[in-house]
C-alpha cells in the first residue's frame, strides 16, 4: 500500500479512512489483483463502468495486440482511495471526472502529459486548453467526453417555457414533485447558480450561507433522494417531475426509450461535468497508455465515445464531430453535434455553462455537511 505523498486538504477533510463511502472504497480496492500490472500486453485501466465495452476498446486491443483490463469504480473518493491503496504500477490511465484531476494531481498520483502527443488542435478552442487539466502551465490530463447538468423534467407535466427557470421548482405545481440525486455537488450547484453565483462553486461566506437557506426552502417540494439507479426509476414512474443537475445523459436514453421526459438549461445556467484520461504515475506502460489517450481522443474513438448505447456523450474534437456527421447522421442529429444546426456548443458560447468542480473556498466536508442536514431536515 502506497501513501500519499501530499494530503490535499480536501482529501485530508474528507478522509479516505472514514466510515460509509470511504468503507465502500476500501472493499472494492481490495477486490482488485495487481498480478497483471507488469504484463506489457494488458493495460490497466481504472474507470467508470462501463467503459471496457468492446464496442470502445476492441480497435484498440487488436491494433496493438493487448487486453485491456478494467477496474471499475462508481465515484471520485472511491477512486481515489482505489489509487490510494494500490501499489504503484497497478493502473496504467485512470479516467476521471475533471473536478478531481487538481486533487489527483496534489495527491502526486499523475504524470505530466505533453500536449504535443495529443490531438488538442482538434478540439473547439474552448477545450484546447481546458483549466481543470493544467497546473501550473503543464498538462496532467485530456478530455474524452462532456456533458450539461441542467433541469430534468416530465414533459406531460411540464412545458418548456415552465421550466426555463430554476424558480419552477418552488411553485406550488412543484410541490412534492422535486427529485434530488444524492450528490451534494451537482445538486448544491444548481441550486448555486438558482441565487445567481457565478462561478457556482466559487462563493464566499455570505453567499454560502444563501445557498444553504435556499436549499432548506426546497425541502418542502421534495419528492425524494436518488442514486441513479433510482432517478432513472423516478423520472419513468412520475415519482419525480423536476431534478436539478442532472442532464442529457440521462434523459435522453430514456426519452428514446417512451419516458416523456427532457433536460433544459435553464436561464440562471448549468453545469458542465467533464471526463478525461489520465496516466497514472508509476505505470510500467508509459508508451502503451499515451497510445490509449491517443486513440480514444482521435476521431474514431471520439464517434465511439460518443455514441456507446447506454451512455451517449458530447464529445471535444471538431474532427470528431465531422466524422460521426459523416458516418452516422441520425446520431450527430439526436446529440446535437451538428455544424449547421443549433448544437451543444450553442449553451457554452452563450456563457450560460459553468465548469462543475469542487469546493474552493470551504471544504468538500463543509458542503457534504450541509447536504446531509438539508436530507434530515
Amino acid at each position: 500500500m502506497r501513501k500519499l505523498p501530499f494530503m490535499a486538504r480536501d482529501i485530508s477533510r474528507r478522509g479516505f479512512l472514514k466510515a460509509g463511502a470511504a468503507g465502500v472504497a476500501l472493499s472494492a480496492a481490495s477486490s482488485w489483483s495487481p498480478a497483471r500490472a507488469d504484463d506489457p500486453q494488458v493495460l490497466n485501466y481504472l474507470s467508470w463502468p462501463g467503459n471496457a465495452d468492446p464496442y470502445l476498446i476492441a480497435d484498440f486491443e487488436k491494433a496493438n495486440n493487448v487486453k485491456v483490463q478494467i477496474k471499475e469504480y462508481v465515484g471520485g473518493d472511491q477512486m481515489l482511495a482505489v489509487i490510494n491503496q494500490s501499489p504503484p504500477g497497478s493502473f496504467d490511465v485512470v479516467l476521471a471526472d475533471a473536478e478531481y484531476m487538481h486533487l489527483l494531481h496534489e495527491a502526486d498520483f499523475l504524470e505530466e502529459l505533453d500536449p504535443a502527443d495529443y490531438p488538442l488542435a482538434d478540439f473547439f478552442p474552448e477545450f484546447q486548453k481546458f483549466p481543470l487539466h493544467w497546473f501550473d502551465d503543464r498538462l496532467y490530463g485530456v478530455m474524452t467526453d462532456f456533458g450539461y447538468l441542467g433541469l430534468s423534467y416530465n414533459t406531460k407535466e411540464f412545458t418548456a417555457d415552465e421550466v426555463k427557470s430554476y424558480a419552477s421548482m418552488w411553485t406550488d405545481k412543484a410541490k412534492g414533485k422535486v427529485g434530488f440525486f444524492d450528490w451534494y455537488l451537482t445538486s448544491m450547484g444548481a441550486i448555486s447558480l438558482s441565487n445567481g453565483s457565478r462561478p457556482p462553486f466559487d462563493i464566499d461566506g455570505a453567499h454560502f450561507d444563501m445557498l444553504k437557506e435556499k436549499l432548506f426552502s426546497l425541502k418542502p417540494q421534495a419528492s425524494g433522494f436518488y442514486t441513479i439507479a433510482d432517478i432513472f426509476s423516478s423520472l419513468t414512474n412520475g415519482r419525480a417531475q423536476l431534478i436539478p443537475g442532472i442532464g442529457e445523459w440521462i434523459t435522453l436514453g430514456l426519452r428514446q426509450s417512451g419516458v416523456p421526459v427532457d433536460t433544459i438549461i435553464p436561464d440562471e445556467g448549468g453545469l458542465q461535468w467533464t471526463e478525461s484520461l489520465s496516466i497514472v504515475k508509476g505505470s510500467p506502460k508509459v508508451d502503451l497508455a499515451r497510445k490509449f489517450i491517443q486513440y480514444t481522443t482521435a476521431p474514431e474513438g471520439q464517434v465511439k465515445m460518443a455514441t456507446k448505447v447506454d451512455n451517449k456523450k458530447s464529445i471535444p474534437s471538431v474532427k470528431g464531430w465531422e466524422l460521426l456527421n459523416k458516418t452516422m447522421p441520425q446520431e450527430a442529429e439526436i446529440l446535437r453535434l451538428q455544424f449547421d444546426r443549433p448544437n451543444v456548443m450553442d449553451e457554452y458560447k452563450a456563457g450560460k455553462i459553468a465548469l462543475r468542480q469542487l469546493p474552493v473556498q470551504q471544504s468538500i466536508e463543509d458542503w457534504n455537511d450541509v447536504w446531509s442536514e438539508f436530507k434530515s431536515a
